[in-house]
């Protein structure tokens, strides 16, 4: 994996534009969703993340909120690596960026609800399969999956 990177949280107006759009783009766009699907009520009470390169182009992105039935239980989702930089650690980098901040702010427990092609991907990091959840878009299955955090 190249080096050249750097993870920060997006603060600026054109920081969160870049951000959004590059959720939009992996994670929605696929399934001919319009702009605006990739964010929901959580965003700003959640910790928001992304890596990129040398020429400050996104690599990946991520975010985590605390769940507020749970108090030291969180919730990330969101993750998304272009498909270009897949399979060179930035997934994981993300996570393990994510998982320190919530250890910082004593939580115990994350959990996510990952789409079928990524399970393997959380399973290698240390996450638990739960249960089967929902189908997004009629098309997307997610799975629960939760990982404690030490």
């Amino acid at each position: 994996m190249n080096n050249s990177f750097k993870i920060i949280s997006p603060n600026s107006d054109e920081e969160f534009k870049r951000y959004y759009h590059f959720r939009w783009k992996l994670l929605r766009k696929p399934y001919a969703k319009e702009p605006g699907t990739e964010i929901d009520q959580f965003e700003d009470i959640s910790y928001h993340q992304m890596i990129l390169n040398h020429d400050e182009k996104i690599l990946a992105v991520g975010r985590i909120h605390f769940l507020s039935k749970n108090k030291d239980a969180a919730q990330i989702r969101y993750m998304a690596v272009d498909n270009q930089y897949s399979n060179k650690g930035f997934g994981t980098k993300m996570l393990i960026s994510l998982e320190i901040y919530a250890k910082k702010n004593k939580i115990k427990k994350i959990v996510l609800n990952s789409r079928e092609h990524a399970i393997g991907f959380y399973l290698k990091n240390g996450y638990k399969k739960i249960k089967k959840t929902h189908i997004l878009y009629n098309q997307i299955h997610h799975w629960l999956m939760e990982k404690e955090i030490t």
